[in-house]
């Protein structure tokens, strides 16, 4: 007999679902690639039926489905907060409690109607048992229990779950121990989430912008930060001064306190961004990084373990891994490549396996946990469409294709490249998390200086000072980088060569500094001269591997640009009619799906024009 799982988050954002079968990781989606709505919240429907078939079976047939948090422990808290702080908060505490008397505090009965709907169950029709597991747990299930170790520090930090916002615990083999958790308000990751409302972006979303222009910036206002904002102890604990903030009780991260101590109000998106935003930019991302080297540090103590593993929303601030990985007490470290709350729902199924089932922890092939591979199948756990399927759907839109040989594929691709060209690359299983790994990626040549503006403004439609991740050969990382070891899920950010740095002219500010090549990978080389690595593995992804190799041959170089296969403000792509619209919705030149290539060039101007319209209705 078998034992299938069903992992579910839904409800606050990132809504996802994954399947375990004995503990085995079968398939894991998110729910905005199917309904193309960023950062969907809704209950993952589609999500759920890909996982369902993946795993060949129907909700009737499965042993357990398990929720990625606890709803009445996060009302609780939502309680307890509006109480301590009344009257203030009356209006938030009015606009919140409809939604959670009507659906939110009856969760277990809303996912039971919501999967009887999807079986196309009455409603007496039994269901499989409904599982809770608390959501820092999911978090440190996801980040334990798919890595190479069988022992390790789990440390997870995030916004707030129900009522922890970081958390650590001791994993053994089949087994996650508590070791220390940090509650709400206090949270790092709402701290950073502040600086992101107030320089302008999106909370949730726009954390990796604020990252991304940190090096634009000076840290001028750290000491004000550590002086006002937070106190940090030692061993990395911390306590926000709740004066500046509004988002325990408010509709808004940050009040007048905290604007006035900074001389302004948050920024209104879309305006220009000034050199004060860079400046909050690179102190908070300072002022992150120094407190969790401390939690790190100190969690070395607690434990004999020389492995490490993250999850949670911070665990995406790749510069902090990068410290991390250099600086920390830990020889190893893993992370989570879906960190955020959609990896809940794969945490969750995990925790269920191993907790509830007693299930056993898949074996780590050798000795050395720096060679290890971990259980995620290179974060390959979408769908994935054959030639065939391809094809068909091409010739339904009578739009001109060429289907290649793997080699002739690759010797094109390579040579496209080398001509400056950007290309969209749709290969095999779509990734699970938020980061393009190279199966829905759009390609660049990152030695083309004008590559990261073109790619900004004319593919993405983006932000001009974001920076493009490399691609490299996980052989030939160590000839580029000053980093050893794989990073396969763009999780770390590492310093270019020397021997690859250009000099530049000094004194240079803000956005300024964008107009210079500072190495001879000028297009995946950031103002501070560090890149955001993902290695590319034979074993996990060989048609990139292959691709790469290819690539080499004909420039001696093994490093491309690697951006997500969208444009701003949608999903990375999911169909190969997403690919399609993306791709005639752009100046992307070529598009490449599993063998077959779409050069833009060939296309009609009347396919072009409807792929717009259908644009337009969909915004």
């Amino acid at each position: 007999m078998t034992t299938k799982i069903l992992g579910i988050s839904a409800f606050y954002h990132d809504s996802a679902a994954a399947i375990v079968v004995d503990g085995k990781i079968i398939a894991a989606a998110q729910e905005e690639r199917f309904t193309r709505k960023k950062h969907d919240p809704e209950f993952p429907a589609h999500a759920i039926l890909f996982c369902l078939a993946q795993a060949k079976c129907d909700i009737s047939d499965l042993d357990s489905i398990i929720f990625y948090d606890k709803p009445l422990l996060k009302f609780e808290r939502l309680l307890e907060t509006y109480f301590a702080h009344a009257p203030r908060g009356i209006r938030s505490f009015i606009r919140a409690m409809p939604i959670w008397l009507k659906e939110k505090l009856y969760l277990k009965s809303v996912l039971r109607r919501e999967l009887r709907l999807l079986a196309g169950l009455d409603k007496k029709a039994k269901l499989p048992q409904l599982l809770f597991s608390e959501h820092h747990l999911s978090h440190a299930g996801s980040a334990f229990f798919p890595s190479p170790y069988n022992d390790a520090a789990v440390l997870c930090l995030d916004g707030v779950g129900e009522w922890a916002t970081s958390s650590a615990w001791q994993g053994r083999d089949d087994k996650l121990s508590p070791l220390w958790e940090i509650q709400f308000p206090h949270s790092l990751g709402l701290l950073y989430s502040a600086f992101t409302y107030y320089a302008g972006f999106k909370v949730n979303s726009g954390e990796y912008k604020l990252m991304g222009l940190a090096p634009f910036g000076e840290p001028k206002y750290v000491d004000t930060i550590f002086e006002h904002l937070i106190e940090v102890k030692a061993d990395g604990s911390f306590v926000l001064d709740m004066s500046y903030f509004d988002f325990a009780i408010g509709s808004t991260m940050t009040n007048t306190k905290f604007h006035q101590l900074f001389a302004g109000k948050p920024r209104a998106g879309e305006s220009e961004i000034s050199q004060k935003e860079m400046d909050l930019a690179r102190s908070i991302q300072v002022v992150t990084e120094e407190i969790v080297l401390k939690i790190v540090q100190h969690l070395s103590t607690l434990t004999t373990s020389k492995n490490l593993c993250l999850a949670g929303g911070v665990a995406l601030n790749c510069v902090a891994n990068g410290r991390i990985l250099r600086e920390g007490a830990f020889e190893n470290i893993w992370i989570q490549p879906a960190a955020g709350d959609a990896g809940g729902a794969l945490g969750a199924a995990l925790v269920a396996w191993h907790h509830y089932y007693d299930g056993k922890k898949s074996q780590p092939n050798g000795l050395d946990d720096s060679k290890q591979e971990d259980l995620m199948q290179g974060a390959y756990l979408g769908p994935s469409y054959t030639n065939e399927e391809i094809s068909q759907i091409l010739q339904a839109k009578k739009l001109p294709f060429t289907q290649l040989s793997d080699v002739d594929l690759n010797s094109k691709t390579a040579e496209l490249l080398d001509q400056e060209h950007v290309i969209g690359w749709f290969q095999g299983k779509m990734e699970f998390g938020p980061r393009a790994l190279g199966n829905r990626s759009i390609l660049g040549d990152a030695r083309n200086q004008k590559m990261q503006s073109v790619m900004n403004l004319k593919i993405k439609y983006r932000e001009s000072f974001r920076p493009f991740a490399p691609i490299v050969l996980a052989e030939d990382v160590s000839d580029y980088f000053q980093h050893q070891g794989s990073s396969p899920y763009m999780l770390i950010v590492a310093d270019i060569n020397d021997q690859l740095k250009l000099p530049v002219t000094e004194g240079l500010q803000g956005i300024e500094k964008l107009n210079q090549a500072r190495s001879t990978l000028p297009a995946i080389t950031h103002v501070d001269y560090t890149a955001r690595l993902q290695t590319v593995h034979q074993e996990t992804n060989p048609k990139l591997h292959q691709l790469l190799n290819t690539f080499k041959s004909r420039t001696n170089s093994s490093v491309l640009i690697n951006t997500s296969f969208n444009v701003r403000g949608e999903p990375p792509v999911c169909s190969p009619e997403d690919a399609i619209n993306c791709f005639l919705n752009t100046e992307m030149d070529y598009l490449v799906m599993e063998n077959i290539m779409l050069c833009k060039s060939e296309q009609s101007e009347a396919a072009i024009a409807l792929a717009k319209q259908n644009q337009f209705e969909l915004d």
